[in-house]
């Protein structure tokens, strides 16, 4: 999806009039209200990953894993049932912990007037996420924990391997079975942008099943859009508050980049990268495992006890690897940003999109570098405005010569 934390910029439509590569001014001043904003939801985020690793920490230091363990045992329960329930006592202790963070959040959204949500649909919201989120652990950790019986000396590999297959399948399946969870779609009724951007989509390679409006305005300010969905679930997704304020124009630019992302393989690059980055977590997970069995933490790899520890060890290797992530994400966005610039000749539409982005979505225009390295997916929106500006003067050099 695009990224639309990005930064602050105009909100009105008239840069979308301007000739074929002459770019609106630049804004590279943050408003007061956006580095607010953004330092208060890193210092969620980072507390939020801390509060996890304490929980997770306790459990394993206090022993009090051990007790839910031999909780779920009572009334002579299998051992996959005993599994199952002892997940969900684990979930519901971290939805507890966390649920005041997560109320924080949701008020932080209203308080710079980026939500429409109530307190109801939230909480809705809130519980069927950590419904769907409990529905997938329990499978993962079955299918994790039937393996080290079935397989005690190789079971990592094939988890590994069983893994990167669901990361396809729940690709696939996200725009028809997870999306509409939490939120409504309709086909799109604009025939005419509809044609457009499917036009847009064969020229980029790529047959889309389908355009949908995304109804995002029942619960946030925001604007997205998006090319979801793998093979026939393959679909466009617009924001209603993209349709609502942005040209067509900018839409096409936005959904361009997107489609940047299809021609130069960055879906196919991402499994391999998730792939690569499951196998070094399941091979950290496993060698911890070995050693607690090994210092008698544990009755054996099987004592699913050790699951906080399973979670503690692939939570740490995903926050090292983070900072790399970041950047190759960040490589990625750049070409896909050069793909928009090219696929629809001009770069005024892509500039003033990104600057009602900004702007609507309240997002650090300039941040500094040690953030944008830690924290961010996408490059800093005042980078790819210059970079948009410089392809565009490039390319009239070009021609004048």
């Amino acid at each position: 999806m695009l990224d639309t934390t990005l930064g602050h910029g105009y909100a009105d439509d008239y840069a979308v009039s301007w000739p074929m590569a002459i770019a609106p001014p630049a804004q590279d001043v943050d408003s007061s209200d956006a580095r607010q904003y953004n330092r208060i939801r890193r210092r969620l985020s980072v507390l939020d990953a801390v509060l996890g690793l304490a929980v997770l920490g306790a459990l394993l230091v206090t022993g009090w894993t051990m007790d839910l363990r031999d909780l779920t045992h009572r009334g002579d329960h299998s051992y996959g049932v005993a599994l199952a329930l002892y997940v969900i006592l684990l979930s519901v202790i971290a939805k507890v912990v966390g649920l005041g963070l997560d109320y924080y959040s949701f008020r932080l959204e209203h308080q710079f007037h980026l939500s429409n949500q109530k307190f109801g649909s939230w909480l809705w919201d809130q519980f069927k996420g950590w419904l769907v989120g409990l529905v997938i652990s329990i499978l993962l950790a079955e299918i994790i924990y039937g393996l080290i019986r079935w397989q005690p000396q190789t079971w990592w590999i094939t988890a590994w391997a069983v893994f990167v297959v669901l990361f396809i399948v729940f690709a696939q399946i996200a725009p028809v079975v997870l999306f509409p969870v939490f939120y409504k779609f309709r086909p799109l009724e604009n025939e005419e942008l509809k044609q457009r951007l499917v036009s847009l989509g064969e020229r980029a390679g790529t047959r889309v099943r389908g355009v949908y409006e995304w109804k995002l305005s029942e619960k946030s300010k925001k604007a997205n859009a998006a090319l979801t969905g793998l093979g026939n679930t393959r679909r466009i997704i617009l924001a209603d508050t993209l349709l609502t304020n942005y040209s067509t124009d900018e839409i096409e630019s936005v959904l361009a980049h997107e489609l940047g992302h299809h021609v130069h393989k960055h879906i196919l690059k991402s499994i391999i990268v998730q792939a690569v980055v499951t196998f070094i977590g399941f091979w950290a997970v496993k060698s911890m495992i070995r050693i607690a069995v090994q210092r008698e933490w544990f009755s054996g790899q099987y004592d699913f006890a050790n699951l906080p520890l399973l979670v503690l060890v692939t939570s740490v290797v995903s926050m090292l690897l983070m900072p790399a992530l970041n950047a190759w994400s960040r490589h990625n966005e750049r070409q896909a940003d050069r793909y928009a610039w090219e696929s629809t000749g001009q770069v005024a539409p892509f500039i003033s999109s990104m600057n009602k982005l900004a702007d609507q979505n309240l997002a650090e225009r300039n941040p500094s570098r040690w953030v944008e390295l830690l924290f961010h997916s996408h490059p800093a929106v005042s980078k790819r405005v210059a970079a948009a500006e410089a392809w565009a003067e490039k390319n009239q050099l070009s021609a004048r010569t």
